[in-house]
């Protein structure tokens, strides 16, 4: 059966997409920075964080210091940005072959317009040698129907997180995109504070690793990358000793000493009879791995039922 198109699964090797991959992500870190200026800091950021809809992404309504509030949102059914505001304004525009530097425009002139002006430091993170957006004209791709099978996968796997997240009873993040590296993840914390992380992402300064990482989490999500259809990936902070030696499920899946982290590939997933089983193992198993190694309190922490 061809899933290319559909919501099962849908097929969308990154040589095929990747120019539209990395412009998109240029284009959510933009709306992301809105949100995270406007929107009061929430545990590890989940205030900028993007969450999917029935139609696409969302900044999910936010305040802004003028008194409005507004929301904005990636529309890839219309493929469209739109930014609503509490008031009943209205301003949107087409998702095409922008430029970055021409939706940052876009974007900004709307906010002006709808009385939303905001200020935020205007360049990529975790980008090496990123371009401000301002100056970036060469991230100009667009494909409406690869955008499209790209929010199909995140409607499976926001769908399959959030089951997993329901069996969690201690502190757990919502399903999320980070606009950062453009991926879907869920976390799990063992409400235990972690030692002040390193940092080494291009463009972040310390405070973002301090408030990301600043207690124990085992993390796990989709990214568009690493492997010639993605893959999903589970980790945690701080790694403890035997975590990478730690048996997971299912075969196929590994620990990637590139990434410091187990992955597996989403073709995986994608090609099995029964792909919310597979994806679930994975991310239970390589949950295991890191409670166990951790000494994390599961029978407080998991759901028995």
């Amino acid at each position: 059966m061809n899933t290319a198109d559909s919501g099962a699964w849908p097929y969308l090797p990154i040589a095929q997409w990747k120019d539209t991959r990395d412009t998109l992500q240029l284009f959510t870190q933009i709306v992301g920075k809105v949100s995270l200026a406007n929107a009061p800091l929430v545990n590890h950021w989940w205030n900028c964080a993007l969450r999917v809809t029935a139609r696409g992404l969302s900044t999910t309504l936010m305040p802004h210091h003028g008194g409005q509030r507004f929301q904005i949102d990636f529309d890839f059914q219309a493929h469209r940005l739109e930014i609503v505001s509490t008031s009943g304004a209205v301003r949107s525009f087409g998702l095409t072959a922008l430029s970055v530097a021409d939706f940052y425009t876009s974007l900004l002139r709307c906010l002006d317009e709808l009385g939303l002006a905001t200020e935020f430091w205007p360049v990529p993170v975790e980008i090496a040698d990123a371009v401000p957006f301002a100056e970036d004209r060469t991230h100009a791709s667009y494909n409406a129907g690869e955008v499209r099978r790209f929010w199909l996968t995140l409607i499976e796997a926001d769908r399959v997180f959030t089951m997993f997240r329901g069996r969690f009873l201690g502190k757990a993040s919502p399903v999320h995109l980070f606009w950062g590296a453009l991926d879907l993840a869920v976390s799990r914390f063992s409400g235990q504070p972690a030692p002040p992380h390193p940092g080494g992402a291009p463009n972040c300064g310390p405070r973002v690793m301090l408030e990301a990482y600043s207690h124990e989490v085992c993390s796990a999500g989709y990214w568009p990358g690493g492997d010639p259809e993605g893959i999903f990936y589970s980790y945690i902070y701080p790694e403890p000793e035997g975590y990478r030696e730690f048996p997971i499920r299912p075969a196929g899946a590994y620990f990637s000493a590139e990434l410091g982290e187990f992955v597996m590939p989403y073709a995986l997933v994608r090609t099995a009879a029964d792909p919310d089983s597979v994806l679930l193992e994975f991310l239970q198993s390589t949950y295991e791995a890191a409670a166990s190694c951790a000494h994390w309190n599961r029978r407080a922490l998991e759901r028995l039922d």
